[in-house]
């Protein structure tokens, strides 16, 4: 199902440290357009990612976020963007939470 949705931030802090990526240097700026990338295909299809099952789902997610479902976004040179997914019946939206590379996204997540 393809579902478009509105891109937000969790909180100003992500969204301070995504717009500082672009400002930095060639490796943050790579990132950058990675992460621009993934957001622009989660607006149109809020689906594309792949969903992380409900038992792997951190607390530190569902207590500072109140995240019921979690998505991840392979990005390039092995990093990971996670995001959720939230709605009603107007329009869907995507909140990106944090992008992290896969070792971290392996802790993270007890893999």
């Amino acid at each position: 199902m393809i579902l478009p949705s509105e891109i937000r931030f969790a909180d100003e802090h992500i969204k301070r440290a995504f717009y500082a990526l672009e400002q930095g240097d060639s490796s943050q700026k790579e990132l950058y357009k990675f992460i621009n990338q993934a957001i622009d295909n989660i607006e149109k299809n809020a689906f594309c990612g792949i969903q992380i099952p409900k038992n792997r789902i951190p607390r530190e997610y569902t207590s500072k976020y109140g995240a019921t479902n979690l998505w991840k976004y392979d990005l390039p040179n092995a990093w990971r963007l996670i995001y959720t997914i939230r709605g009603g019946k107007a329009i869907v939206i995507s909140v990106v939470l944090e992008w992290m590379n896969h070792k971290e996204y392996e802790r993270r997540f007890n893999y």
